[in-house]
């Protein structure tokens, strides 16, 4: 294991990850998750499915009820953020 490769990967992504937040449409656009007003609520839906996958995936696989239990709150509740934040009043973009 490339414990140094991995670790760039990790960087890399958290730093798309943060550019990618302040300005959905550098991925939006590109993968055509934006709708025909432009706006990038496609994109949403798919970070809820991912979210939600994530839970039943951990929720299956992970060893210890305990340890399951943990990670799919978390999945759910990154899910259920996201799904308050699309829905919610407010400028829309």
């Amino acid at each position: 294991m490339r414990v140094g490769l991995l670790r760039g990967v990790g960087a890399a992504t958290t730093v798309y990850g943060l550019l990618v937040a302040a300005r959905p449409d550098l991925l939006a656009r590109p993968s055509g998750l934006v709708d025909p007003d432009g706006r990038t609520a496609t994109a949403a839906l798919l970070r809820i499915a991912a979210d939600l996958g994530d839970a039943v995936l951990l929720g299956s696989t992970l060893t210890g009820r305990s340890t399951r239990i943990k990670a799919v709150a978390v999945s759910v509740g990154w899910g259920a953020l996201s799904v308050a934040g699309l829905f919610a009043p407010g400028r829309k973009e």
